[in-house]
């Protein structure tokens, strides 16, 4: 009895110390799996209802609670430089043209390689563009303005837009 109880006490500090090292917001779900291992063994409960309730209430809490927690949480997360130029406008600086592989932007006065939405549509020098999606190093833009909606889209060269969340 007393080797189990041990094993979920280490086991439910260790899961503490991993939490408090990355803040990743996983491994404190299953520091209350061992928890609950912890009182069901000094109940007297079987093992395998032992390690039953440390994997159920693990999962439970793990698929329940952390997305609620990870909002809560991450709430004030600042968007990368990337992420933060998806629904921006942007001046063209250089024809887009993407059978020609030319083209590109300024946005917030960076200057970005550029290429349509639309792959058969050219985009003029001074036309006001927005951001759809990032395409590695490359800014996929639409002439207009248009969204689209928030869902994501996919091109059919397969860059998929990403959402804008804001």
């Amino acid at each position: 009895m007393y080797e189990v109880l041990i094993f979920w006490l280490v086991l439910l500090i260790l899961c503490i110390g991993i939490e408090v090292l990355t803040l990743g917001l996983t491994t404190i779900w299953f520091a209350g799996g061992a928890l609950v291992s912890i009182f069901a063994n000094l109940l007297y409960a079987p093992i395998f209802v032992q390690i039953i309730l440390f994997f159920v209430v693990s999962l439970v809490l793990l698929f329940f609670t952390r997305p609620v927690a990870v909002k809560y949480f991450n709430k004030d997360r600042v968007k990368t430089n990337v992420e933060s130029m998806v629904g921006r406008q942007a001046i063209v600086t250089e024809e887009i043209d993407n059978l020609k592989a030319a083209g590109q932007v300024t946005v917030n006065g960076q200057e970005w390689t550029a290429r349509s939405w639309d792959e058969k549509v050219k985009i003029p020098v001074g036309a006001i563009v927005t951001v759809r999606a990032v395409g590695g190093v490359k800014l996929i833009v639409e002439c207009g303005g248009q969204s689209g909606g928030a869902a994501a889209q996919e091109r059919p060269d397969g860059i998929k837009e990403q959402e804008n969340q804001m």
